[in-house]
C-alpha cells in the first residue's frame, strides 16, 4: 500500500474508525470511477475537494452526485473568495495529491465541510490518501473524525 494510504490508515485507526483502507485495481480520481469500481451509487462517494478560501485551505467532502456551489458556501462561511485550489496548494495543505485526498491525515488540521447529501447513505466511501485507495465510513463518522461542519453545499 502507498505510504500516504498507510498514514491515513493509522490516523483512521487512532480515531476509532473500523472501516479498513481498501486498494482498488484502478485509480479512482473521480466519484464516477470510484463508484464503478465499488459497485455503489455515485452519491455515496465522498468527493474530497480542496478550496482556497481567502488563502486558507477548506476541505469540502461532497456527495459525488453534486457540485459545490462556491458562492453559497463562501457566503455561508463569510469568506470573500472561494475557488478550487490548484494541485500545488492541495499538496502543500494536505500532503496528498488530487484524486486521493483523504478526510484525515493532513499536515495540519483543515477546516472541513461535510455535505448533508451524504447523510442518507448507510455506507459512504472516501479517499484514503492515494488515488487507488478508499475506505468505508458514514456521514456521522466523517463529521466526527474531521471535526467538520454538516452543510448543504450544493
Amino acid at each position: 500500500m502507498h505510504r500516504n494510504a498507510e498514514h491515513v490508515a493509522r490516523e483512521l485507526a487512532a480515531l476509532g474508525v473500523t472501516g479498513e483502507v481498501r486498494e482498488l485495481p484502478e485509480p479512482a480520481p473521480t466519484a464516477a470511477t470510484a463508484a464503478a469500481q465499488l459497485g455503489c451509487d455515485v452519491g455515496a462517494i465522498a468527493n474530497s475537494l480542496v478550496f482556497d478560501a481567502d488563502g486558507e485551505p477548506l476541505l469540502v467532502l461532497t456527495s459525488g452526485a453534486h457540485r459545490v456551489n462556491t458562492a453559497k458556501v463562501a457566503a455561508e462561511l463569510g469568506v470573500g473568495e472561494l475557488r478550487r485550489a490548484d494541485p500545488e496548494f492541495v499538496y502543500a495543505s494536505t500532503g496528498q495529491r488530487i484524486g486521493g485526498v483523504a478526510p484525515v491525515g493532513h499536515r495540519k488540521p483543515i477546516r472541513t465541510l461535510v455535505d448533508i447529501a451524504l447523510k442518507p447513505y448507510e455506507v459512504v466511501w472516501a479517499a484514503a490518501g492515494h488515488a487507488h485507495t478508499v475506505f468505508p465510513t458514514s456521514f456521522s463518522e466523517l463529521v466526527r473524525v474531521t471535526s467538520g461542519t454538516a452543510l448543504d453545499v450544493s
